[in-house]
């Protein structure tokens, strides 16, 4: 039997197109292996946001042939779409296909040919990669937290990005933006719910879901659709952009007890001029009346950002402009990312590219209001009843995104009412009983 490995490295939608990967090995006959030493065929699913995930990809492959010399690596993903040459000269590739040819894998790799032990002849990986933006099909399967956490599926339902924005190389890689159909979506949804309580939608742009042409649904209309035929008990939205929360999507959010009340809505920067730099859809203005009106509805809710530091020409005044922005908004949580140069983008492009020892302070600043904003929201939770779906190992995560642990036995997979006794480190912790 021909045992196999695959390797997520990046966003959810990649984890979400590994899981169909899996599945779509195991349907040709292969045998899932336990890591990648005892697999005969590794797949390596890539990242390619910035520079060190791909590094990150060319390190794991240097490894997987340096300790399983024997076994052929087949290369998928972002990178492998981006810079297919790169990769299809390193020791021990057997194939570098790319997300236009992603759906292909399982049938361009035979269980004859991903047995063939590689004996460290020189060779070139076979190179399966066309048109992305040609591409209408996507990989979708539920997959496990990246972290562990089995209890909480992630089901990727759109691909692809419209946008254009100066630092992101997405697009290209990932093609147009297209929906999984309505129907599909709502029996994973519903098969799901069989087994968990909790159900994590994503996508690389989620909010374009049916956008399509000659689509009548929006995801609004999606998500009343799954809260009618489905039993899931608990929805979670991950990323949407800002000016994809409409009034119709915030208001059914606000008044569903079944939708996890959890906004992320990527800002990147809160400086006018920056915006139009980074080709971003939205002034600051517009950012704001979204985040208010999100606020007024849901007092409680989770209320999280995306904020880049130190984009190319971003001056003291433009970042202080940020840095004002983001302090008079709720937001509960910030992911904060240092600009890395991504060739191929506009932005890399740019001359006027700020000092790494000031991206890295401007980072840390904004690190530094998350915290104390995450302190704040935190603090305003103690004593009160939160709803919150079990973990594995003690924890749970409540409906506004809050780490809890527990302190009495509970199953995982569960959605349970916690009182909160205090704050830890980084999260809450359930009262005594």
């Amino acid at each position: 039997m021909v045992r196999f490995f695959v390797q997520n490295f990046g966003c959810r939608a990649t984890q979400a197109d590994g899981a169909a990967l899996e599945s779509l090995l195991a349907g040709k006959g292969f045998e899932p292996a336990a890591d990648r030493a005892a697999a005969d065929l590794v797949v390596l699913n890539t990242c390619t946001v910035t520079g060190a995930a791909d590094e990150d990809a060319r390190h794991a492959i240097r490894r997987v042939h340096r300790e399983n010399p024997a076994a052929r690596i087949l290369v998928t993903g972002c990178y492998a779409q981006r810079a297919p040459q790169e990769l299809a000269g390193m020791p021990g590739v057997g194939w570098v296909v790319g997300n236009s040819h992603k759906t292909e894998i399982a049938n361009l790799v035979s269980i004859s040919n991903a047995s063939e032990p590689y004996h460290g002849n020189v060779r070139v990986g076979e190179i399966h990669v066309g048109d992305i933006f040609a591409q209408h099909d996507f990989l979708s399967a539920p997959v496990e937290d990246a972290a562990g956490d089995r209890t909480r599926p992630n089901l990727k339902i759109q691909d692809g990005c419209n946008n254009r924005c100066s630092f992101c190389i997405i697009p290209f890689v990932r093609g147009r933006s297209r929906s999984a159909p309505a129907s599909q979506v709502v029996e994973q949804v519903r098969n799901l719910a069989r087994r968990y309580r909790e159900i994590v939608l994503s996508g690389i742009n989620l909010g374009r879901w049916g956008r399509e042409p000659g689509s009548g649904m929006r995801l609004t209309d999606l998500i009343r659709l799954l809260l009618a035929e489905t039993g899931v008990e608990r929805l979670r939205l991950s990323s949407v952009e800002p000016m994809d929360f409409s009034d119709a999507l915030l208001d059914l959010m606000a008044s569903s007890p079944r939708i996890a009340k959890h906004v992320h809505a990527p800002l990147q920067s809160g400086s006018d001029r920056t915006l139009r730099r980074m080709h971003r859809k939205y002034r600051p203005r517009h950012y704001a009346d979204r985040i208010r009106k999100a606020r007024a509805l849901m007092p409680d809710a989770a209320i999280g950002a995306d904020v880049m530091a130190g984009f190319p020409g971003e001056t003291e005044a433009d970042f202080e402009e940020s840095r004002s922005f983001i302090e008079s908004l709720p937001f509960t949580y910030l992911h904060v990312f240092t600009y890395s140069e991504r060739p191929g983008t506009p932005a890399a492009q740019h001359a006027d590219a700020v000092p790494i020892p000031v991206r890295k302070a401007r980072n840390r600043i904004l690190r530094e209001l998350a915290d104390a904003k995450n302190r704040e929201f935190r603090e305003r939770m103690v004593g009160r009843t939160l709803s919150a779906v079990t973990l594995e190992g003690g924890a749970a995560l409540s409906g506004n995104y809050l780490k809890i642990e527990l302190a009495r036995n509970y199953p995982a997979n569960a959605i349970v009412e916690l009182q909160i006794g205090y704050l830890t480190e980084s999260g809450l912790r359930e009262s005594p009983q």
